[in-house]
């Protein structure tokens, strides 16, 4: 499991230069991350490629089995997470489109606890890693998921990562407070992201 966290690490450090990142468009419920990282499945993957392989449903305590999230010296604490079997009703434009045939998506609400930072997390269900990877194209175009986080989420000065593995897709998406400053944000998102290492587990069932 380590080498995952390192991997991650890796990458979101690797996104500051921005060439892989898309600017944002202002919003409301419909807003864009001031930055955004899509990745497409892999070979990695293909144990989990179907849900007709991997058919047991995702649960609140499987994905998020702890009040919260950590990275670098950085925590944030769980504000709440639910389960959602309306998966268009998470995401605007594009993306409900993308989401047909999706069957549950489950997302939770972070924040430090200084409140400076917040943060949200959602894992999708869908039908196979076509699905996935359509999901992550539309999220980088016309459409993303929308906002859930605490109270002062200003989601268009964040950052975002969405991650097709296998037939689920993940999005993590960290900002600062309203009235926060200038705020680092690699070790944040590193931390709210990190409900996606455990999908890991499902390719040695």
């Amino acid at each position: 499991m380590r080498k995952w966290i390192v991997a991650a690490v890796v990458v979101l450090l690797a996104a500051g230069g921005g060439a892989a990142f898309l600017r944002s468009r202002a919003g409301e419920d419909t807003q864009r991350p001031a930055t955004f990282r899509a990745e497409r499945t892999t070979a990695h993957y293909e144990p989990i490629a179907t849900r007709a392989a991997d058919p047991d449903p995702l649960t609140v305590e499987e994905i998020f089995p702890t009040g919260s999230v950590s990275a670098g010296g950085t925590t944030l604490a769980s504000q709440g997470s639910e389960e959602l079997t309306d998966c268009a009703s998470a995401v605007w434009g594009t993306a409900r489109e993308a989401v047909a045939g999706c069957t549950q998506a489950l997302r939770a609400r972070y924040a430090t606890g200084d409140g400076q930072v917040l943060g949200q997390f959602v894992i999708f269900n869908l039908a196979d890693s076509a699905a996935a990877d359509r999901l992550v194209d539309a999220l980088g175009h016309n459409g993303f998921v929308r906002p859930a986080a605490p109270d002062g989420f200003q989601g268009s000065a964040g950052w975002a990562q969405a991650r097709a593995l296998g037939h689920y897709v993940t999005v993590s998406w960290v900002t600062p407070a309203l009235n926060a400053g200038k705020v680092d944000l690699t070790f944040p998102q590193v931390a709210v992201d990190s409900p996606s290492l455990l999908v890991q587990h499902r390719l040695v069932r």
